[in-house]
């Protein structure tokens, strides 16, 4: 067993480098640091237990009090190591509290065998046997290790495909490891080479199932940002990405369409009906928006009342046909609190003005908006101009 002393070395210096690796990460949290720690020093400390046990076997200068006590922490300490693995999953599975339940009762069991020699038996050489009750502890240890694999199931289920394989063949290896040192015993050390294998593998999936945590996090941040939250569609900022785009072209797609829509007479039915009726007259007029535009390019509402359509349109004659339709819609619409919807449109077409930039393309399709919009106040008595007078007063 000369071996065994220098694997117990490297086992120990992978479980101190296992610790710093955990602590210079950042993306664990400070209760999952506080876990991987204590799952280090329990696996540690069998292994240590183990280690002495197998040295002191034997020994004469041993006194046989101490190798019971050693033998003690080893049967409690090593299915404590695989249950210790575990804490790493925070899942909540009933299955994680009967694998607890069982090392409390190994615990229990060992505690009195203690007293009792039901576990060993030590002749006058200080060797050590296996007392009549070691099949008991065979059976907590299957137990246990049934148990453990439940886990791993369960907690491969948080992972895609391929982490699961990876997983559960690391499982598969450390099952084997126990395993052959169980079944082949002698001078077969290899339970705790197989959980310092499995720790390491556990610590790239730790490593990994935060990554993945924080691209979510971010991806769920990047919709919130491109979402418009009170209407669902796209936002200001994804209309200023799109923008963006647009602006490092050479030269605009000759099938870009822009659409400048407004509501008209907001600030009256604010006035009248309340914010609720205003909120409800933008959400129709984006679903309005979204049903006629959707299917030919993106949505986007780019201010309180304001909405850009960009498009790609190879026949023309849509434009006018997509207006009609926008307006069709709009008469159409009655809601709880606002009556009717009133829509203004304009539109520029790419093609129409060769070199012009997308900025540009949009303000001359506000520009025709704006002539629309001009026209149903003339229509319907309202001079805006003193009505916006009135509100600064």
């Amino acid at each position: 067993m000369t071996y065994y002393t220098p694997l117990i070395i490297l086992i120990w210096l992978a479980l101190i480098v296992f610790c710093i690796l955990v602590r210079e990460n950042d993306r664990f949290s400070r209760e999952m640091k506080r876990i991987m720690y204590l799952t280090y020093l329990i696996v540690a400390a069998a292994a240590l237990s183990e280690w002495l046990g197998v040295r002191m076997n034997g020994n004469p200068a041993v006194s046989p009090g101490l190798l019971r006590a050693v033998k003690y922490f080893d049967y409690v300490l090593t299915p404590m190591a695989g249950g210790a693995i575990v804490l790493q999953f925070q899942t909540k599975s009933v299955w994680r509290k009967v694998l607890f339940t069982i090392l409390a009762l190994n615990t229990v069991f060992q505690t009195v065998s203690l007293f009792t020699g039901w576990m060993i038996t030590i002749d006058a050489g200080n060797t050590y046997s296996h007392g009549p009750g070691y099949n008991v502890y065979i059976g907590f240890y299957l137990i246990i290790i049934l148990l453990v694999i439940f886990e791993f199931g369960s907690y491969g289920s948080r992972f895609r495909k391929k982490n699961r394989v990876s997983l559960y063949s690391t499982l598969i290896l450390t099952v084997v490891g126990i395993a052959m040192q169980e079944i082949l015993g002698g001078e077969v050390r290899t339970a705790y080479v197989a959980l310092v294998i499995c720790l390491a593998v556990l610590f790239i999936h730790n490593s990994e199932f935060e990554l993945m945590a924080s691209d979510d996090r971010i991806q769920e941040q990047m919709i919130r940002i491109s979402v418009d939250p009170l209407t669902g569609i796209s936002s200001r900022n994804a209309y200023n990405t799109a923008m963006t785009e647009l602006a490092s072209l050479d030269s605009l797609p000759g099938d870009l369409v822009a659409f400048s829509i407004d509501i008209n007479g907001l600030k009256t039915t604010n006035d009248t009906y309340g914010h609720h009726a205003g909120d409800e007259l933008i959400c129709a007029a984006s679903d309005c928006i979204s049903a006629v535009f959707a299917p030919f390019g993106t949505c986007y509402r780019t201010g309180g009342d304001e909405f850009i359509v960009l498009t790609h349109l190879e026949d023309r004659a849509l434009i006018p046909a997509l207006e009609g339709q926008l307006e069709s819609k709009a008469d159409a619409w009655h809601g709880k609190e606002a009556p009717s919807l009133s829509l203004s449109v304009g539109s520029a077409d790419a093609s129409d003005y060769p070199g012009v930039s997308a900025e540009k393309l949009v303000s001359i399709a506000d520009q025709e908006m704006y002539k629309m919009k001009a026209a149903y106040y003339r229509a319907a008595g309202i001079d805006r101009r003193k009505r916006d007078e009135k509100s600064l007063r």
